[in-house]
């Protein structure tokens, strides 16, 4: 299920209430010569009750920015608050509302699920009997009951942070901030840790998340912000930020390359007789992968159009697929950047 899935909707009705406002925060690190400047008047919002996503390649300030506002670092200028308090001035009122998911586990691994959630509960001042139910509550929530009682050492990546997770709601926070959550997961880690986060926004947690992975951002966010050198430099949902590279895309490999020529000089006058584009200089070609892709407006007509113009000319294709731009091009073309992939070599069992 993807965001849009999602039946709950920040936006719907009245306009939301943002619950995170963040205007023209700064970080500065080092001093004269040395100064470098993490943040660099980053400003943000977040609706209550949203999944919000800032999304940015390593050194783009994502970390910076949520040390500050989880008051673990204070900021150079700006203004920053969270659940209506201001991060500088009232640190305790933001830290009573909130919970945090680092980037490394913050769990004891000698200690059972159950002994770790026990012991955040004392740690937040929960009685033993209140800190012992929280645990159960949580190891329940998050699939983990039947392991609750097995040492951390012999959980699996993604069985620990979903662990990590739970430790982070004891007290119930308004706000989850999660910091790359996935980062050294597999793939199965991984799709664990979106299912404890859907499950979060499904109940009403404001959650701000950050992270390299794209397809965490499109599977996750209702609104996404993409930050480079400390600013914000686009905003919207997923299908914003990919419309604003082109909309959709028709992809043809033929299962002869020399026929390329032809095929693209045919869809061209195609095309440019039922205006879906304008003229041949749109369609790409590949030869190396025998590929024609070229953006249209009207993904349908299109479709029609190229597999009507190739069996009257006798053109044989072996794939047609229409596709949308990915938030890996969107991100490319707005940072200059690839985005980082995740490293076999880091991934836990």
């Amino acid at each position: 299920m993807s965001a849009q899935d999602r039946t709950h909707s920040p936006t719907s009705g009245r306009a939301a209430e943002a619950v995170i406002r963040v205007s023209g925060l700064t970080r500065t690190f080092g001093r004269g010569a040395e100064a470098r400047n993490a943040l660099d008047g980053l400003d943000l919002t977040v609706a209550r009750g949203s999944v919000h996503a800032v999304l940015g390649p390593n050194g783009a300030g994502k970390s910076t920015a949520v040390r500050v506002l989880t008051t673990l670092l204070r900021p150079t200028g700006g203004r920053a608050e969270v659940a209506g308090f201001d991060v500088v001035r009232e640190p305790d009122q933001v830290r009573y509302r909130i919970g945090l998911l680092g980037q490394h586990a913050a769990v004891d691994e000698e200690l059972s699920g159950r002994q770790n959630l026990e012991l955040f509960g004392r740690l937040y001042h929960l009685g033993g009997r209140a800190a012992a139910a929280r645990a159960d509550e949580l190891l329940a929530r998050f699939d983990l009951a039947d392991t609750g009682r097995r040492a951390i050492r012999h959980y699996s990546g993604g069985m620990r942070r979903r662990l990590d997770l739970a430790a982070s709601l004891i007290t119930r926070p308004e706000v989850l901030f999660l910091d790359e959550p996935t980062t050294g997961l597999d793939p199965r880690g991984r799709a664990e840790v979106w299912e404890a986060v859907r499950s979060l926004a499904g109940g009403g947690t404001t959650v701000l998340l950050t992270t390299q992975y794209l397809e965490e951002a499109d599977q996750l966010a209702d609104l996404i912000t993409v930050i480079d050198g400390g600013r914000r430099i686009a905003e919207g949902t997923a299908d914003q930020l990919k419309s604003r590279i082109g909309g959709d895309r028709i992809d043809v490999v033929l299962r002869d390359g020399g026929a390329l020529p032809a095929a693209r000089a045919l869809l061209a006058r195609r095309f440019a007789e039922e205006r879906i584009v304008s003229g041949g200089d749109a369609i790409a070609v590949d030869a190396d992968r025998r590929q024609l892709s070229v953006g249209v407006d009207d993904r349908m007509r299109a479709l029609t159009a190229v597999v009507a113009a190739f069996a009257e000319a006798g053109v044989e294709a072996e794939d047609i697929a229409l596709r949308r731009p990915t938030l890996d091009e969107v991100f490319l073309t707005l940072t200059g950047q690839p985005t980082a992939a995740p490293n076999p070599q880091e991934a836990t069992a």
